[in-house]
């Protein structure tokens, strides 16, 4: 299992177990810290990515010491004009180590993901299966409906140029 996190502005792939080298944590040696900037989730043959996070899952992690980085030294020059500059650099570092990765409520997140498309699926079916030319028989159409669902629908009502048809014009095409 693994996970993409986004900790201080820098996306991380973790795993449990893992030792990361992040910027300075506000946070104290020893504790506990929690990450829900989740971009995505993968847990042996089920893939979660998220839009752009995902609401359900976290990682926890141990702060085990902050430190300072390797010295980095910036140096400007520019010839024939006397300008030299010289200086150095130590990024305030933090070690974590990843405790685990959760998913909390997946269950009743799957569940009403489940209710949402069912009702979707409810609003998409045509009422009658004969063509609406006939009187009072017509196909229900609801703005929730993908633009690849108003199409097909609009197929099989049999409108021309439908390639070129924006949402809306498919919706009122349609009603």
């Amino acid at each position: 299992m693994y996970a993409i996190v986004e900790i201080s502005g820098q996306q991380f792939k973790v795993a449990k177990d893992q030792k990361i080298f992040v910027h300075r944590l506000e946070e104290k040696e020893g504790s506990m810290v929690t990450f829900d900037k989740v971009l995505f989730l993968q847990d042996g043959n089920i893939t979660k990515v998220g839009t752009p996070i995902l609401d359900d899952a976290s990682v926890s992690a141990k702060i085990i010491n902050h430190l300072k980085g390797d010295k980095v030294i910036v140096f400007k020059k520019k010839r024939r004009k006397g300008y030299k500059v010289k200086n150095g650099h130590r990024q305030q570092l933090s070690e974590i180590q990843i405790s685990g990765i959760s998913t909390s409520s997946s269950n009743k997140a799957n569940k009403t993901e489940d209710k949402a498309k069912s009702k979707r699926k409810v609003d998409s079916t045509v009422k009658s299966t004969k063509p609406s030319n006939e009187k009072g028989k017509k196909i229900k159409v609801s703005s929730s409906l993908s633009l690849a669902e108003l199409k097909t629908l609009a197929k099989k009502k049999g409108i021309a140029n439908i390639s070129k048809m924006k949402k809306a014009d498919l919706i009122k095409a349609l009603n």
